[in-house]
């Protein structure tokens, strides 16, 4: 009756408590539960799980136990309950050296990673468990770009201006870091792809920024006379089509823009500075935009 008593009663635990239980069978569970404070004896604890062992195994990892769980509750928890998740978000519109230090940063992974491949890595956010290894999430990150590409691909509009999937990601990382608003994304993408029917040069300021970075950001900072100029054959404005590769990881909302873009024959546009675009079909249309624009600004 004692033994039970023990089993069920309500436990040392005074919060909830967020626990990371090591690897080493009961003994190492049992002094973990007890440095926190959630058991009192670790020996009646063991005892417990010897005599449940036909519930199942003691699982390592991270759990949360109510205040005043129960022994019977703990293990319950150990042996039947879902583990902590955190998250780490991978935002649009970052380089690959951007993306490792986030990864790298995300708390409660193991080993660090190396920067992947810009563009290989779809933005959104990933959950994980303890002590899951940073390769592991960015593996999933890489996956998970793969099989966006994979199924948006074949649904795309006909007679694009582009050759491959990879074309369509390139181009997306320049429609990515072009405007801030969703639904500006299918027009950015349709005069990209009139200026690629037409063999006119894209001229995207992000790309310039790559170029001019090494890389290391394609957008935030702005361009000089020099940077245009550039022989980077990244910089869009010194060469014709597409750059080699992409610019950044675009959102999947950006992939879709550039496989399905807006019914427009516009070949130019200028910010407005508030966050938007006008967007024209004549070069003289532009001109008149920019002076409207820059103009109203002085």
């Amino acid at each position: 009756m004692a033994a039970h008593e023990s089993y069920i009663a309500p436990g040392a635990g005074q919060t909830n408590a967020d626990i990371v239980i090591p690897a080493g069978g009961s003994a190492a569970t049992a002094e973990a539960l007890a440095k926190a404070g959630v058991i009192r004896h670790k020996l009646i604890f063991r005892l417990a799980a010897y005599f449940t062992r036909g519930d199942g195994v003691l699982h390592a990892g991270e759990f949360i136990f109510p205040a005043h769980a129960s022994i019977k509750d703990i293990l319950n928890i150990l042996r039947h309950g879902q583990q902590v998740e955190h998250q780490v978000t991978i935002p649009e519109g970052l380089t690959g050296a951007q993306i490792a230090k986030i990864i790298n940063a995300a708390p409660d992974a193991s080993g660090q990673v190396a920067p992947p491949p810009d563009g290989s890595v779809l933005p959104q956010t990933y959950s994980y468990l303890w002590g899951t290894p940073r390769a592991a999430i960015l593996a999933r990150a890489e996956q998970a770009m793969q099989t966006s590409l994979d199924t948006a691909w074949p649904k795309r509009d006909p007679n694009l201006p582009l050759a491959s999937p990879q074309e369509a990601l390139i181009l997306a990382s320049i429609v990515q870091e072009e405007t801030p608003l969703g639904r500006e994304l299918p027009q950015i993408a349709a005069v990209y792809e009139n200026r690629l029917r037409q063999g006119m040069k894209l001229q995207a300021d992000p790309t310039v920024i790559y170029a001019a970075t090494g890389g290391k950001q394609s957008g935030g900072t702005g361009i000089s006379r020099a940077d245009l100029a550039n022989p980077s054959p990244y910089n869009t404005y010194a060469h014709a089509g597409l750059p080699p590769g992409p610019i950044c990881a675009p959102g999947a909302a950006a992939i879709d823009a550039v496989l399905h873009p807006a019914n427009s024959d516009a070949l130019y546009f200028v910010a407005t500075g508030t966050g938007g675009h006008v967007f024209s079909r004549y070069f003289k249309d532009q001109l008149r935009n920019i002076e409207h624009l820059f103009g109203a600004r002085r």
